[in-house]
């Protein structure tokens, strides 16, 4: 592949590695170039360009990231159609993702071209998460390239989601004087949410003094009946010899580890007792803060080993006192702010297929369609409306007079749907979670519509996107979670978010809320069908 200017007579299937406009086209970046393309670059006096041309033996960077994906060997993960060079790989189930570092190593090291990202070794995941990326970075690489990152794919199984199981689980609280119930009910909930993550379910209990016969002999009776015991002991264990692990060895079981080199999570003991797992639970197991408990408690449900060894490994990043690093499991007694959104109303467009006249000023049922549409979003649940305004902005700001909305002046607005993105997701409050972005010209959008948006988004702890639909095509509006607002910041042009939302790997919802969603109003019959009237 060759890189650089390029003269306009010989473009033709070069790559641009610019957006470039001639006239009323615009070429995005990444367009392949044909007849018809340079024919009227040359008609607006466009001499060269800036473009790959590919070398016969190359393959593309869509072409070249799908070979090196589908190459690969993994379980319970999807690999998504190929964008911009790029296929992300998505887990099909919740549990613990595990990755030969070798291998990954070796495909980084044949070539700076070729790249691939996955997250850290057993790290948990949750179904449609993005658990690792294939990229390819310049528009093209050789095929013999391509094919060295293939034949190291071949040897095994490069990674995996290993998907959490059901488990049931017995506990064993041990009781001293002065140890209030109240801690050890709280300890049962937070118990209980750290298994609902994974399917599993805590199935008996049993309160025994700190003593090492009784607990030994619950140990025998909970591990007859359960896939695995778990003991809180009412003491930290102080020795080896401690209760809890001396109770694993007179019930007949084998302590594995007792220790670890996790911090919050030291006094963790790890046996086996009937062939089931038994964890002597640290202290720390009672919060539902992330501690070296849960490290090994999700392997375990994973279906995943844990030896000595694998404990005795686990002081590199083991210190988590000040990394918050998962969502936490809800306490059921203690309620949590909902996630707030702020609503991002488009109404910077010229209107060009209307001839003429601007479709947001349209009266319906006497009401401008712009004003209507921002009293449904006030309407809403919505913490904050904010107002794009740039084409004919003194007008649309006069026919909102009145209402509490906030203005976001887009005097780039030709330049595409891209500037009133960004100019709208800048005046977004810093306590939103998200942003609903919705289009002007939508006259069959409700507040109830929106509010369905926002509810499905703060289910999802606003991760997720949330996208209206009709009759399973997606339509508009679209709820954007923050994690997507830097991204949205480098758009050019008349793009939207839809290739960030597929870039990125983020979990997409789709709400069905009627015909509203796919009902715009670009043309003036689509306006006078809609119910509208234009004004000059």
């Amino acid at each position: 592949m060759k890189f650089g200017p390029v003269p306009i007579d010989h473009a033709e299937g070069a790559v641009l590695a610019h957006a470039t406009t001639a006239g009323d086209r615009r070429f995005r970046k990444a367009h392949r170039l044909s007849t018809d393309d340079i024919a009227s670059l040359k008609s607006v006096g466009i001499s060269e360009v800036v473009a790959a041309v590919l070398a016969p033996d190359d393959l593309g960077e869509d072409a070249a990231a799908e070979k090196i994906a589908q190459g690969m060997i993994y379980r319970n993960i999807e690999a998504k159609p190929a964008a911009t060079g790029r296929v992300n790989l998505h887990a099909e189930a919740a549990g613990i993702f595990t990755v030969d570092a070798a291998v990954i190593d070796a495909i980084n090291a044949v070539d700076p071209t070729i790249t691939i990202a996955t997250l850290a070794q057993h790290a948990p995941v949750e179904k449609g998460q993005m658990v690792a990326t294939v990229k390819i970075i310049p528009f093209a690489v050789a095929s013999v390239l391509v094919d060295a990152v293939k034949k190291i794919c071949a040897g095994g199984e490069i990674f995996a989601v290993n998907a959490y199981q059901p488990v049931r689980v017995g506990v064993i609280q041990t009781v001293l004087p002065g140890i209030k119930p109240s801690v050890l009910d709280k300890t049962l909930r937070v118990t209980e949410a750290r298994l609902a993550r994974s399917g599993g379910r805590l199935t008996a209990e049993r309160r025994t003094p700190h003593e090492v016969a009784p607990v030994a002999e619950a140990a025998v009776s909970l591990a007859r009946d359960n896939d695995m015991v778990v003991i809180f002991g009412a003491s930290a264990m102080s020795d080896f010899g401690d209760v809890i692990p001396a109770a694993i060895e007179k019930a007949g079981g084998i302590v594995i580890r007792a220790g670890m080199p996790v911090d919050p999570g030291n006094l963790l003991v790890l046996g086996v007792l009937a062939g089931k797992r038994v964890i002597g639970a640290p202290g720390c197991a009672r919060s539902p803060k992330e501690n070296g408990f849960d490290w090994v408690l999700d392997r375990l449900i994973a279906g995943l080993d844990v030896t000595a060894k694998d404990i005795a490994g686990m002081g590199v990043g083991g210190l988590l006192m000040e990394i918050p690093t998962r969502p936490q499991p809800r306490d059921p007694l203690l309620s949590r702010a909902e996630p707030k959104v702020d609503i991002v109303l488009l109404a910077a467009g010229r209107s060009s297929r209307m001839g003429g006249p601007n479709k947001l000023m349209a009266l319906f049922d006497g009401k401008p369609l712009v004003r209507r549409t921002a009293e449904r979003a006030l309407g809403s649940k919505a913490a904050n409306t904010i107002v794009v305004t740039g084409h004919q902005h003194k007008r649309v700001r006069a026919a909102l007079s009145g209402l509490d909305v906030v203005f976001a002046d887009n005097p780039d607005f030709a330049e595409g749907l891209s500037s009133s993105l960004k100019a709208g997701i800048a005046r977004v409050s810093d306590h939103a979670a998200g942003a609903m972005i919705v289009l002007g010209d939508m006259p069959g959008i409700s507040s109830a519509d929106l509010d369905r948006l926002i509810d499905t988004f703060r289910k999802s702890e606003g991760r997720a996107v949330v996208r209206a639909s009709h009759q399973g095509k997606r339509g508009n509006p679209v709820l954007l979670p923050r994690s997507l607002f830097p991204a949205i910041a480098h758009l050019e042009g008349d793009t939207g978010a839809r290739h960030l939302v597929e870039a990125e790997g983020l979990d997409v919802v789709d709400v069905e809320i009627g015909e509203g969603a796919a009902v715009d109003v670009d043309t003036p019959e689509a306006l006078e069908s809609a119910g509208g009237v234009l004004q000059d």
